[in-house]
Order: C-alpha cells, then sequence, then structure tokens
C-alpha cells in the first residue's frame, strides 16, 4: 500500500532522549516528503514548539497539537480545528494540584498559563525550557484569548500515578490521558490523536489505509489504530506495542528511519 500522509509522535519518537531530531531521522522525512508524502506532526506540544521542527526541514502543512485538541496549519497559523473545553468545569483539578501540591498549567491553541511564572524553579522551570516554551501567568478566564483545549498536571510518575487513580474515581468529565511518565492531560472527551488526524484525513481526502503513524506512549494509541499502518516505537510501553500492528527501532536507534525506510521510501 502506498502511505500518503505520515502522522509522527514528537517526543519519544522523531527525538530521541536529549530531545533532538537526529540528522538521519530529519533527512529521511525529508525524502519522503520529496516523493509526495504528507508529513504531520501529532504531538502533545502546542503549535508554537512544534512547528519549528517542521520548518527545519522547509515543510508546510499542518501539526496536530495538544494530543489533538488543536489542529493548526503550519504557513498561516490558522486554527483548523479546536476541541474547547468547559472551562468552568476544571475547578476541582485546580484546587486539588494547589491543595496537593501538584504543578499544573491551563493551555488555549496557541498559550499556556500557571499560577504564578515567578514561583517557577527546579525541575519545572527546566521542564518548559526543555521543551522550548516558556508559560505567561494564568489571568481571568474571559480575558484568555480563544478557548482551553487541555490542562495538564505535571510531576514525579509515582505521584502522578497516585493523582491518575484519584482523578479515575471522580465523575468523568474530560478524557484523561497519560501523555508522558510525568504528565497528565485533561482535554474535551472528544479530543485524541486519533479523532483529530481522522478529521485531518477527511480534510485532505486520505483513507485510513492510506495513513501510517509512528508513536510511543498512550496519548498514541488512537492515531496508531485509526492508521491503516501503526507503528510503536521499541521504547513504548507494552500496551502501546500491543495496539500497534508492527513495532520499530527505538528514539535512540532511529526507529522513524527504520520505520519509514522499510514501508514508505522506493
Amino acid at each position: 500500500m502506498p502511505y500518503k500522509l505520515v502522522a509522527l509522535d514528537v517526543d519519544g519518537t522523531l527525538l530521541n532522549d536529549d530531545h533532538v531530531m537526529t540528522e538521519q531521522n530529519m533527512q529521511t522525512v525529508m525524502e519522503a516528503a520529496r516523493q509526495g508524502i504528507e508529513i504531520v506532526l501529532c504531538t502533545g506540544r502546542g503549535p508554537q514548539n512544534t512547528i519549528p521542527f517542521l520548518e527545519k526541514m522547509g515543510l508546510g502543512g499542518y501539526v496536530i497539537s495538544h494530543n489533538g485538541a488543536a489542529t493548526v496549519e503550519v504557513e498561516t497559523g490558522n486554527i483548523v480545528h479546536q476541541f474547547a473545553m468547559d472551562h468552568m468545569a476544571l475547578t476541582p483539578f485546580m484546587e486539588y494540584c494547589r491543595e496537593k501540591g501538584v504543578h499544573f498549567d491551563i493551555n488555549t491553541a496557541f498559550g499556556m498559563y500557571v499560577d504564578s511564572v515567578d514561583a517557577l524553579a527546579g525541575p519545572i522551570r527546566y521542564m518548559y525550557e526543555k521543551f522550548l516554551m516558556l508559560p505567561s501567568n494564568l489571568p481571568a478566564w474571559e480575558e484568555l484569548e480563544g478557548p482551553v483545549v487541555k490542562f495538564t498536571a505535571f510531576g514525579e510518575s509515582h505521584d502522578l500515578d497516585e493523582v491518575f487513580r484519584e482523578w479515575s474515581q471522580w465523575t468523568p468529565v474530560y478524557n484523561m490521558l497519560r501523555s508522558g511518565e510525568f504528565f497528565i492531560d485533561l482535554m474535551h472527551e472528544e479530543a485524541s490523536k486519533g479523532n483529530a488526524l481522522k478529521q485531518l484525513a477527511a480534510r485532505r481526502g486520505y483513507k485510513p489505509e492510506e495513513i501510517l503513524a509512528i508513536g510511543n506512549y498512550y496519548n498514541d494509541i488512537t492515531m496508531l489504530t485509526f492508521a491503516g499502518l501503526g507503528i510503536a516505537m521499541d521504547n513504548s510501553p507494552v500496551e502501546v506495542k500491543a495496539a500497534a500492528n508492527e513495532i520499530t527501532l527505538s528514539n535512540n536507534e532511529d526507529g522513524v528511519h527504520a520505520a519509514l525506510m522499510k514501508y514508505c521510501l522506493k
């Protein structure tokens, strides 16, 4: 099957553990694009710290950001689609985090907000610097530019395990998922990488069997199962590997390069 669209997760997939896109991965993705394959980055990141990876490769098109909550056109910055959350229902989650000392941020399509930027320090500040995104102070709800699309809690893995366990016992309001070892995301109940990819595929005129998707974590499962061929990285949890059709090398072994060479490039 000749694939017409390749959906790539970013952290843990396209990037290695040093958060670097290697030259080999970059050149192979660029070659796939030269051969007519549309490249779409699908990530938990926002557009601002995702689009530069495509620009570095000289590519345009679209990014599916915030784990599917907002799809953005690269060249124009236009929001093609977004799943707006009921931000008022976030109040108990915010109160829980403040009481328990769990850091959180609130995201619109292009904005990221925390209680106090001046209070950011240590691992929390390093996390934002590592992901190339410094937040702003959270204003009043009515002053936000655009709807809220994602709420993210950040902390040590064992602490978030407990948070996830407790929130799972609450009445479901949002789509809650682990988007990384140190993150829990809350989004609109219909927001996911798979749903966003489905909408973009319909917009672009692609059938699921014409799509190849590569990812490494729980937030990638919906896009791996939507695509005609879903490929999990070798560094994926066992549940992600089980949801995929194939497994490639790890993100530290240029697994994206290996997968594209095997399934896409002539």
